[in-house]
């Protein structure tokens, strides 16, 4: 599968919607109720188009955002309806066979309501979960430990970025999608970058990027950093019109909603200088 071009920047059409992540020869693709695993070709290694079937204490229907570490996928998994959600669970599944491993709850007294995109920081042993919700619910980061799933706090967004979509941690800094542009107007998205500093209780928002150079605005969903290849890998979808997190029906010249990973090198990105190592 030959990615397209956009510019300066390549894209490549996906069958998932929500999240993406990348580690050593493989990138994985989430879709709402999908996993799927692509070599570096974009070619289909592996496929699991019923990932709730077994294993879930309680029942959910819907991935997020993704990440990858030490051959293991992480997944925020909720049962999502028209902008609510419930039953969110933090899911692992094995990178190799796509097959659920172990979940943990997440803390209800942490005030999350939703879980748009998790990602793994190995530096400090943490989990990290986003949320999309509106209210208090999306204006915080939730922190969990890697090792055993024990909740550890969570951190106040100034300013609160709109919409939540996604999570990627990459040398010290902590990146967010938010679907903050309103596409009926071609209004670009956004990603952020936060720094955490130890025990920290807030953290300061930086926009880092408008996604300005999408074939068309729409949504803008999860994201992931590619060290092996120094890109940073964005999926977009276009085509659906989106409420309440839900798509209903097509703007025109569309019959379908397209998912693509538009992949950006790190020499063309504006990184703060300590972010990317040679």
């Amino acid at each position: 599968m030959q990615q397209k071009q956009s510019g300066a920047v390549r894209r490549q059409e996906v069958a998932g919607r929500q999240g993406i992540a990348a580690e050593g020869a493989y990138y994985y693709v989430s879709g709402s109720t999908t996993l799927t695993k692509y070599d570096r070709g974009w070619n289909v290694v592996a496929e699991n188009t019923d990932p709730f079937s077994v294993g879930y204490p309680l029942p959910v229907n819907h991935i997020g955002d993704i990440d990858v570490y030490q051959n293991e996928i992480y997944c925020g998994v909720e049962l999502f309806l028209d902008g609510v959600a419930k039953n969110i669970q933090i899911a692992v599944y094995d990178a190799d066979t796509l097959t659920l491993r172990r979940t943990f709850p997440f803390d209800k007294t942490s005030g999350q309501t939703e879980c748009a995109g998790i990602t793994v920081d190995p530096c400090s042993g943490t989990v990290w979960l986003c949320s999309w919700a509106d209210g208090d619910s999306g204006r915080y980061l939730y922190r969990y430990r890697l090792a055993d799933g024990a909740y550890l706090g969570k951190v106040h967004l100034h300013p609160v970025p709109q919409w939540l979509q996604g999570v990627a941690y990459y040398d010290g800094a902590l990146y967010l999608t938010a679907d903050d542009g309103d596409a009926d107007f071609d209004e670009p998205d956004h990603i952020y970058r936060v720094v955490v500093p130890d025990g920290a209780t807030h953290a300061k928002v930086e926009e880092f990027k408008a996604l300005t150079e999408v074939v068309k605005q729409g949504e803008i969903e999860g994201l992931a950093f590619d060290a092996q290849l120094r890109q940073l890998l964005v999926l977009y979808n276009r085509g659906a019109r989106i409420v309440l997190g839900m798509p209903t029906g097509f703007y025109p010249g569309y019959d379908r909603e397209i998912h693509e990973v538009y992949a950006y090198d790190f020499d063309a990105l504006d990184f703060p200088k300590k972010d990317v190592t040679p």
